[in-house]
C-alpha cells in the first residue's frame, strides 16, 4: 500500500465535509474514536487512486462523527476530492483486539454462508448503529444487512475466508 514496511489498515471513510476550513468527516468502520484523535499521522487512498500521507492539525468528535482537519489541506476546495477516500493507519498504532474482535479490512469481502440457505454473498461494507455493527452483504438475494451479534454470526474463519451466520426468517428480502 505504501513504500513504508508497515502494514496498514483501513480504519474508516471519509463522508463529506464539515465547514469551509477543510474539515474531513470520517466515519469509523467501528470502535472508538480515540485511536484517530491520538494519531500524529494518517495514511489516505483517495478516490483518484492517490495515496497521501497528512498529519492532522485539528481533531474532534461531533455528531457521532470525527472531524479532522489536515495540515496544508485548511480548505474545503483543497479537501472536496477527498470525500470518499479510506482513512488507513499502521497495524502497529491499533489496539490489540480480543479473540472474537476483527478490524474491518479482515472482514471485507469474506463469504457469508447460512447454515440453512447456504452462500448468502460476500460482505461488501459495514456500519456502525448505536447497538451494534451491521454487516452489509450483497449477493443473490441483493443487499442483505446483517446485525454483527453473536446470535446470527456463528464464526468467522479467517482462514477459510467466511463468516458463517444463521439467519432468521425475515433477515433476507423476499428469498428467491
Amino acid at each position: 500500500m505504501d513504500n513504508r514496511s508497515e502494514s496498514l489498515l483501513e480504519i474508516g471513510k471519509i463522508i463529506g465535509t464539515h465547514g469551509l476550513r477543510g474539515d474531513l468527516k470520517i466515519r469509523l468502520h467501528s470502535g472508538e474514536p480515540d485511536i484517530l484523535l491520538a494519531t500524529e499521522q494518517i495514511f489516505l487512498h483517495l478516490p483518484s487512486g492517490e495515496r497521501l500521507t497528512a498529519k492532522p492539525v485539528r481533531k474532534t468528535v461531533h455528531k457521532g462523527q470525527v472531524l479532522l482537519r489536515l495540515q496544508d489541506f485548511e480548505s474545503i476546495n483543497l479537501v472536496e476530492h477527498m470525500i470518499g477516500g479510506q482513512v488507513l493507519l499502521p497495524e502497529d498504532q491499533l489496539p490489540e483486539l480480543g479473540d472474537d474482535e476483527f478490524y474491518w479490512t479482515q472482514l471485507k469481502g469474506l463469504q457469508v454462508v447460512d447454515q440453512e440457505r447456504g452462500l448468502i454473498g460476500t460482505l461488501q461494507d459495514m456500519f456502525t448503529t448505536a447497538a451494534h455493527d451491521t454487516y452489509v452483504v450483497k449477493g443473490e438475494y441483493g443487499e442483505v444487512l446483517i446485525p454483527a451479534v453473536t446470535q446470527f454470526i456463528l464464526e468467522i474463519d479467517l482462514q477459510q475466508q467466511v463468516v458463517n451466520v444463521d439467519l432468521p426468517e425475515g433477515l433476507i428480502p423476499q428469498e428467491q
